[in-house]
């Protein structure tokens, strides 16, 4: 097992990552400030994991389950509800722990729930796929999206424990693996290019799940982000580099109904589109876009948007995007590999010509 803290003072936290780790209540239990918990998890997970988290958890510990629908077009308010009523029903009171047992969808979700719960219980993130284990559970984002613009429905509350099971990738599906690579790539383009260069001499083994290999990029990954998030918990500056590839992914995702494409291979898209425009602007040489593109590829994401995608719907929806400043599209684009910057001081013929060349 590997640790590491995200060093928020008093709402400092660990992530711990390693295999076996579903069933060490010993990590668990002294993170509950009450023997009481809710355990969210989807129809997917529950039947491979569900029974090895209770087991680990004992007796000692009271268990709620409720099992939600899987997929992120369930990321909504209305689901939520299901989770509420549970919580009330059981009357679980402000000392509970709410612990999320799944992908990104079951984490914000229950984040969301546990930030607003009676104004706010404990929560645990338990992460079972790729891009959860290195991205979305680490940080305290929560929310939900709305239909007209995704994680539009949120709140910042830290989770009391991050548990990233490296076990759970073992039954994790090739196209999921993948959408979660986009997240790992994103590490090495904002703020390290080192890491940008081993992941392309052990992209093959990641994608072949080398334990190894896996173990050390979900560390790396996982290191970044918790150093970013220390330097800006709430996105009033450089956390917002962290959403690399996102305005243009969220984008995507919106357009297609949060059912079409992963929440990782819209990223990886975005990350080309802005790694192009950042080309165009001459912020970033040829053979630097061209490794990009090149990881991207091999990685097996997507390299182009939906068919339907024109440069009128992206621009309408990248509007609603929450980095927009008043009524100003702000934009995380690359400076070099290593280096991103958070600007809306870009001439808007160059984000126009890039939506042109990927939907054209």
């Amino acid at each position: 097992m590997q640790s590491l803290e995200v060093a928020l003072g008093e709402r400092s936290y660990a992530i711990h990552i390693g295999p076996g780790l579903l069933e060490r209540g010993d990590l668990i239990r002294p993170r509950l400030r009450a023997d009481s918990a809710l355990i969210v998890t989807n129809e997917t997970i529950a039947p491979l994991y569900l029974a090895r988290l209770q087991g680990g958890l004992g007796h000692g510990v009271r268990q709620d389950v409720v099992v939600l629908p899987d997929g992120e077009q369930h990321k909504q308010l209305t689901t939520c509800m299901r989770v509420y009523d549970r919580l009330l029903e059981q009357r679980h009171d402000r000392r509970t722990t709410l612990i999320a047992l799944g992908g990104g969808v079951i984490g914000d979700l229950t984040g969301f729930v546990a930030a607003t719960y009676q104004r706010g219980v404990d929560f645990i993130q338990i992460p079972t796929t790729l891009l959860a284990q290195v991205d979305s559970s680490v940080g305290g984002k929560t929310g939900v999206n709305h239909p007209l613009g995704k994680n539009m429905i949120g709140a910042f509350h830290q989770p009391r424990l991050v548990l990233a099971d490296t076990d759970t990738l073992n039954t994790l599906p090739d196209r999921e693996l993948t959408a979660g690579m986009a997240e790992v790539i994103k590490y090495g383009l904002i703020r390290n290019a080192g890491f940008f260069t081993w992941l392309e001499q052990n992209m093959d083994a990641l994608l072949q799940r080398r334990a190894g290999p896996l173990a050390q990029a979900i560390r790396i990954s996982c290191q970044t982000k918790a150093d970013v998030v220390a330097e800006d918990e709430t996105e009033q500056g450089v956390r917002a580099v962290l959403n690399l590839g996102h305005t243009f992914g969220h984008a995507i995702e919106t357009a297609t109904g949060y059912s079409e494409w992963l929440h990782g291979e819209a990223v990886g898209t975005g990350m080309l589109m802005a790694a192009w425009m950042s080309r165009d602007l001459g912020w970033l040489d040829a053979g630097e876009y061209a490794r990009v593109e090149a990881l991207i590829r091999r990685a097996g994401l997507p390299l182009q948007p939906p068919g339907t995608m024109t440069a009128a719907r992206f621009l309408e929806l990248m509007a609603v995007d929450k980095k927009a400043e008043a009524g100003r599209l702000r934009l995380v684009l690359q400076q070099g590999i290593g280096r991103a910057v958070v600007t809306g001081e870009f001439d808007p013929a160059a984000l126009q010509r890039t939506l042109d060349h990927f939907t054209g």
